[in-house]
């Protein structure tokens, strides 16, 4: 588990682009449930059909990309530095179930399938409540900055 202190240790993301608030669990090396707590005071919602505030699904996905980034980092002793980030290299079969709207839990559940040759690809899972919201197999890699 893990609250907001340890995710901004983790993450190099900051208002309005970090969207895990909490970790639920977390098995090392192997999967992640995470949670985003869905607000109405997020920037996104007075432009994104201000007349019905769905969250926009590519920030879903970004969602799902945070928390399998958390996933990365959470063996022990484990940590991002300032001369690397985790960039998205693929995404695939990503599919939009149900609306998120404002007041809404998203809780991400992010599973590494595999990990070769510096990519790591990993299945993304996003629920609201026991319906799921969207899906997708995510593939990043970490590089280096300097």
């Amino acid at each position: 588990m893990m609250d907001i202190h340890e995710i901004l240790k983790k993450l190099p993301h900051r208002y309005p682009f970090l969207l895990v608030d909490r970790v639920l669990e977390v098995e090392p090396g192997k999967r992640i449930k995470a949670l985003k707590n869905v607000t109405i005071n997020e920037p996104f919602f007075t432009g994104h059909f201000p007349h019905r505030p769905v969250m926009p699904g590519v920030l879903m996905l970004e969602a799902m990309a945070q928390s399998a980034a958390l996933l990365s980092f959470a063996g022990e002793g484990s940590a991002p530095d300032e001369k690397s980030v985790i960039y998205f290299v693929g995404i695939d079969g990503a599919r939009f179930k149900r609306p998120v709207e404002p007041g809404d839990q998203l809780v991400m559940d992010v599973t590494l399938e595999r990990a070769r040759a510096g990519i790591y690809k990993f299945k993304g899972v996003g629920r609201v409540g026991a319906d799921v919201a969207c899906e997708a197999e995510l593939m990043c890699t970490m590089r280096s900055i300097d």
